[in-house]
């Protein structure tokens, strides 16, 4: 049913957005009890009838409003075609045919408009992301503005743990940033102020330690940031305006579905036509064209080809939630079947989405439970998520606990921290941070440090009693499931895989080596990704996106299929996602290919049976070589046998 259509039949919403859904249903029960009277002894046939009549009212209203509408343009579609059916049925005494032919076509019908609303949503979840209303400082005062009223230089105050209101450049204080809701980095980044305003070059083109992004989440520290994007040009407006292009556009399915009405339902109604003048050639009577000309229509009326896909689907659907995975639709479905090449994010969807300590790695003779333990001590007393991450780390790795050893923690932006352990000064952070306290770094530590980032970790150096006593290094590591994830994608014929993400290039490089991946690009903002996609979309025409983050929603919204990591993933992933594993377990991506390629066997194999079918009784019927008895029993048996092949589904197991 079109959009326009909805807008004409919403004044009938009397059960809301799932009126059509009721209705269909109303309409089999109302089918099944007119059965059941139907087939009882001494009941007078216009009690049954009258309960048929209901059916075909509940299950034609949608139907009769979209063939009503496409008659008034002066064109035909199956909907019109299902309508003539139905009535022909009656005519002929086929009461229950004709209710059978309604429910099946009207609650397909409903199946594939229940997901009308997504595009919608999806809009509505990014808007969420910024906060609406902004601090901003005039004359030394703060005042509550709409973010939609933000103008450029103005000076907006972010305070600890919210979210940053406006696209800008710091200029006041210095914090760190949780950048995964707009880029995916797992680990916060560090900000500071930007030395001078004068003269700033391009958004894009200001060091990335200075600006900061609508939608992240600022740390444990206060800023001030100028303003240097409006609100409806933000990173999150961009977004907004890609996912709604994106979700507007048609599906080659639904354009297929069209270019099929246009040739076959005026055939149909011009033979029946035809048929009804038959006696003027022929000799019988007008009654009997008419009812040869009713037959035919009924032989005709696509009802196991109107079921054959949506009954698939629906199977299909069912045991894929089975498995705890929610496929929003047959277009997902049957796509995923095709697909031959998969993005993935990497945050939260190839790895844990959290840092982990990777090393521990003590130097020149230093004891490793002393250097864990002096880790342990400093990183406690930080605030920084960073710090956190690896004292629980340290924790749980080598079963020891705090001893409160430790004091006057400072944070050095950008560098580290700095405390005292045992009377004596420790310093945990970069190598700038060794350099400004006078301690010596040699080409042993160098050499050590290059061969952890080339692996993608984080590397800080900890110095004690002022020497470099060893090197920690933290990373997002793989999910455990990940590498046997990759195997079984490629045994069911992915041949290309790749990570984008807006996380480092040899962060991306080492993982995607660990877990298999033919390729890893790093450093992608969302604008990035979706370049990336439309290059994958013209080298291997069906590409999958996996994906959880708002940074992936427009990528995800332009791939032929959107998966969203569920439990980890963001509203508006899961929004513009088809498919979404509500589990969040990566593992279950082979099965969910698997069963497409399964469905969309099944659906070829129903369309076959369905066409077959009406290919065989419309020329008997036509030369009068079948009674309606018979014609009616086959054309019930090719539906009841393309149900069933549909339920099949239902069983589906990976090989």
């Amino acid at each position: 049913m079109s959009n326009h259509t909805h807008k004409i039949a919403s004044q009938y919403l009397i059960f809301g957005k799932k009126t059509e859904l009721y209705f269909a249903l109303l309409c089999g029960f109302f089918l099944f009890i007119g059965f059941l009277i139907e087939r009882l002894a001494n009941i007078p046939d216009l009690i049954y009838k009258i309960i048929y009549a209901i059916s075909y009212l509940f299950g034609g209203c949608f139907v009769s409003i979209e063939a009503f509408h496409k008659l008034r343009k002066g064109g035909f579609d199956i909907d019109f075609l299902m309508i003539a059916a139905a009535v022909g049925a009656i005519y002929i005494g086929s009461w229950a045919e004709g209710a059978l032919l309604l429910f099946l076509f009207s609650f397909g019908h409903a199946l594939e408009h229940y997901a009308m609303h997504k595009a919608k949503k999806s809009i509505e979840a990014l808007g969420n992301l910024s906060p609406k209303i902004a601090l901003v400082k005039r004359n030394g005062k703060l005042e509550e503005t709409p973010v939609e009223k933000l103008m450029l230089k103005d000076v907006i105050v972010i305070k600890p743990n919210t979210k940053i209101a406006a696209d800008g450049v710091v200029i006041n204080g210095s914090t760190s940033v949780n950048q995964a809701p707009i880029t995916g980095e797992s680990i916060p980044v560090d900000k500071e102020s930007i030395s001078t305003i004068k003269r700033l070059p391009k958004f894009i083109e200001i060091d990335k330690k200075h600006t900061v992004f609508a939608g992240t989440i600022n740390g444990d520290n206060s800023i001030e940031v100028l303003v240097l994007k409006l609100s409806k040009d933000s990173t999150v407006a961009r977004l907004i305006t890609m996912v709604n292009e994106v979700e507007t556009q048609k599906s080659p399915t639904q354009r297929l579905t069209k270019k099929f009405e246009k040739w076959y339902v005026p055939i149909v109604i011009l033979m029946v036509f035809l048929l009804c003048f038959a006696y003027i050639v022929i000799n019988e009577t007008f009654e009997e064209s008419l009812y040869r000309a009713i037959t035919v229509l009924v032989a005709a009326s696509p009802c196991a080809l109107a079921i054959s896909t949506p009954s698939a689907v629906l199977s299909g659907i069912a045991r894929a939630a089975k498995k705890g995975v929610l496929i929003k639709g047959g277009k997902a479905l049957e796509n995923l079947g095709s697909i031959t090449a998969i993005a993935f994010d990497k945050t939260g969807t190839l790895t844990e989405g959290k840092p982990t300590l990777k090393n521990s790695i003590p130097l020149y003779d230093f004891e490793l439970s002393e250097l864990v333990k002096i880790v342990l001590e400093v990183e406690s007393l930080s605030n920084h998520p960073l710090a956190k991450a690896i004292a629980k780390n340290i924790k749980k790795q080598y079963k020891i606990e705090t001893e409160d050893k430790a004091s006057n923690v400072k944070a050095i932006q950008g560098k580290g921290i700095t405390a005292i352990y045992n009377n004596q000064k420790v310093c945990i952070g970069n190598i700038k941070l060794m350099q400004d306290a006078g301690i010596k770094v040699d080409t042993l530590i160098h050499s050590k440090m290059k061969s952890l980032l080339k692996k993608g970790e984080t590397v800080m150096l900890v110095a004690y009693q002022n020497e470099i006593r060893g090197i920690i290094s933290v990373m997002d590591v793989p999910r455990k499931t990940a590498k046997n994830t990759i195997k079984q994608l490629k045994e069911t014929g992915i041949k290309f895989m790749i990570m984008l993400t807006g996380d480092h290039q040899n962060v991306g490089e080492a993982i995607a080596k660990e877990i298999g991946l033919s390729e890893a690009k790093g450093n992608l903002l969302p604008e990035a990704k979706v370049v990336e996609i439309k290059t994958l979309l013209q080298q291997h025409k069906k590409v999958a996106m996996v994906g959880d983050g708002v940074n992936d929603a427009p990528a995800m919204a332009l791939s032929t299929v959107s998966v969203a990591m569920g439990a980890a993933g963001s509203d508006v992933a899961l929004e513009v996602a088809d498919v979404a594993l509500m589990s969040d377990k990566i593992e279950n991506l082979p099965f969910v290919f698997g069963l497409s390629k399964a469905s969309k066997r099944i659906i070829k194999q129903n369309i076959w049976i369905s066409l077959g079918m009406v290919v065989f009784l419309v020329p008997i019927t036509i030369l009068g070589l079948t009674n309606i008895g018979i014609a009616v029993l086959l054309h019930e048996g090719s539906t009841i046998i393309v149900v069933l092949n549909a339920l099949r589904l239902l069983r589906y197991e990976m090989k």
